[in-house]
């Protein structure tokens, strides 16, 4: 094969991170992705173990492969150290007889096997020097220091076990190998020092500045210091009583846990080397109830809705935020950005409604997607309007703003800091589904936050009321039949239309769409659509909305409609890497008015 490719077990494909990759002109599967295809393994470049069964593979710079158990034949590439992790080439794996389901140019696809081992391999052979004195310990592979050792004549081909300072106590444990990864994520950087010891010890971490220092009392080491691939310092140092171990991580974040058989203190380090990029998802550490895939330039995560209801979430009157903050607003776990604006006042252009409440109003023309109290999606082409009704008959608002205009019957939803009205008009207030007027005013006046506010002349609509008591109700009349409309507690308008019923529908005349202006370039494409019964965020990396819609048709999505793309496209998710959170899009999007967000159902039920 003369690429990289996807990996996948048992049929289900893997996260980028373990696809193979082409080092040397080989390609090769890092060796920490081993266990998932049932092979036991030591991940060390001088002492390299590969077990599956009765057939093993061992490697050395000294004696370079060896095979245990069956005869090795054509001699295989050497593993190669990329980035702290090391590779070995796939011809390794197939003399392991590692079951092979698909090999085809574009995938390699591996039996799932019947157990993943957890324990890692010992040493191939056992130390030389002071160390043997204790059966069973092998020699430390902890590096040397970086400063060349006085020379002297070699006296066995196993290198010597760097001597130890006379300590005052006795060993009651080994510090027998430090096992360094790393792997990058986009510009997150992921680290792993492994310290494995010959027995179970107590340990403390000590926390600094730039870094930790975990102490072993009782464990015996060699002292050494190293740079690592990442940039940091780490150091292992016999005191009096046990190792010190300090790892300098210049300033990431660090979680300290433990693994047994053999007992291992285990490092992981978290670094966000550059924030000028959004830090990726992690496809292996998603919440439960999300689902992540990769198909190409298209990108999916997909929601349980059992677990999960989406619902519209604004910005205050005239600002914009990051999804991410629309997200945290209300104890969301991820969220796509929402329909057009203008980006001068941060003001929508077209429909917007949230709680049951209109808050911008509609064009009337462009794709819709609605969300009933139980999480419903809806798709389809609603004009709503408010519509005022009392003895005298009915009337349709004009529009829905803050703006007064005399020739117009203008509504808005108050927030407690936005004014309405103006000299010569006047305002009523009126509480959602109530059937009476609460407050009549004249001149300009702020309306409570969630009242509903009407602003007109009295002598172009002199059949509305005056007075405070006075008879009246206000109803959102959808004017569509293509969907359950009335039963909408949150609509937001976008468009086009990209899928419906599974086949690709875009019409950008119906719409009303320039496709010869910006609005219809190749760029960074958002959706939000339903794919197998599932809410299901969508975004592109990089194509037309004819692009976009072919490919979310050809993924199975039933609907799609695209939301604001281009420099407003964000696909966010909680959580990621050292909880940064995560995003689909590689480059930073404008803070945005509204969002579509996923909350859980809990909290859903608390904050309707």
């Amino acid at each position: 094969m003369a690429g990289a490719r996807p990996l996948a077990i048992g049929g289900t494909l893997q996260s980028a991170a373990v696809a193979t990759r082409v080092v040397a002109g080989t390609e090769m599967l890092a060796v920490w992705t081993l266990p998932r295809l049932g092979v036991s393994v030591r991940n060390d470049p001088l002492d390299l173990r590969l077990l599956l069964g009765s057939r093993e593979l061992r490697y050395s710079p000294d004696t370079g492969w060896r095979a245990v158990g069956f005869t090795l034949g054509s001699p295989l590439p050497v593993p190669q150290l990329v980035g702290g992790s090391l590779y070995v080439p796939l011809d390794a794996l197939r003399l392991l007889n590692v079951g092979v389901l698909a090999d085809t140019p574009d995938l390699l696809d591996v039996a799932a096997p019947p157990s993943v081992p957890a324990a890692t391999l010992p040493p191939t052979r056992p130390a030389q020097g002071p160390a043997a004195q204790s059966p069973g310990v092998s020699s430390p592979a902890v590096p040397t220091s970086q400063t060349p050792a006085p020379a002297s004549p070699p006296v066995s081909q196993t290198p010597a076990t760097p001597a130890l300072p006379t300590p005052s106590f006795t060993p009651v444990a080994r510090l027998d190998t430090v096992r360094v990864s790393r792997t990058l994520y986009r510009t997150v950087e992921v680290q792993r020092v492994v310290l494995e010891l010959s027995a179970e010890v107590p340990h403390t971490v000590t926390r600094e500045a730039r870094g930790l220092s975990i102490t072993l009392p009782g464990v015996g080491a060699g002292s050494s210091t190293q740079v690592l691939p990442s940039g940091d310092t780490l150091s292992v140092t016999q005191t009096a009583t046990g190792t010190r171990v300090t790892l300098g991580t210049g300033g990431g974040r660090s979680e300290i846990f433990t693994l047994d058989d053999p007992h291992r203190v285990v490092i992981d380090t978290t670094t966000y080397t550059d924030t000028r990029v959004p830090p990726p998802i992690n496809p292996d550490d998603l919440p439960a109830g999300v689902t992540y895939r990769h198909l190409g330039k298209l990108h999916l995560l997909s929601f349980d809705p059992a677990r999960f209801r989406p619902r519209v979430v604004t910005a205050p009157q005239g600002k914009a935020l990051d999804v991410a903050q629309l997200v945290a607003s209300v104890g969301g776990v991820a969220g796509i950005n929402g329909g057009y604006f203008d980006p001068a006042s941060a003001l929508p252009v077209d429909l917007v409604a949230v709680g049951g409440l209109m808050t911008a109003g509609s064009l009337e023309k462009r794709a819709t997607i609605g969300f009933t109290p139980q999480g419903e999606s809806l798709f389809g082409y609603p004009r709503p309007r408010y519509v005022l009704s009392g003895a005298w008959g009915s009337v349709t608002v004009n529009a829905v703003r803050s703006r007064p205009a005399p020739n117009l019957l203008t509504a808005f939803v108050g927030d407690g800091r936005t004014p309405v009205g103006a000299d010569g008009l006047t305002t009523l207030y009126l509480q959602p589904g109530s059937a009476s007027v609460t407050r009549a005013l004249t001149g300009p006046n702020i309306p409570p936050a969630g009242t509903l506010a009407f602003t007109f002349d009295p002598a172009r609509f002199p059949q509305l009321p005056r007075a405070a008591g006075q008879a009246l109700s206000a109803v959102l009349n959808w004017q569509a039949s293509d969907a359950p409309w009335p039963s909408a507690q949150d609509a937001l308008s976008a468009g086009p239309l990209l899928v419906q019923g599974g086949r690709v529908v875009l019409n950008p005349s119906r719409e009303d769409f320039d496709t010869g202006a910006s609005i219809w370039r190749p760029t960074r494409q958002v959706a939000y659509g339903t794919l197998g019964g599932q809410p299901t965020l969508a975004y592109l990396e990089h194509g037309t909305p004819e692009t976009f819609a072919a490919a979310l048709a050809a993924a199975g999505l039933r609907d799609a409609v695209r939301l604001d793309s281009g420099s407003s496209a964000t696909a966010y998710l909680s959580g990621g890497y050292a909880g940064l959170g995560g995003y689909l899009n590689t480059v930073w999007s404008r803070p945005v008015p509204n969002a579509i967000v996923f909350v859980p159902r809990e909290a859903a039920a608390r904050k309707p």
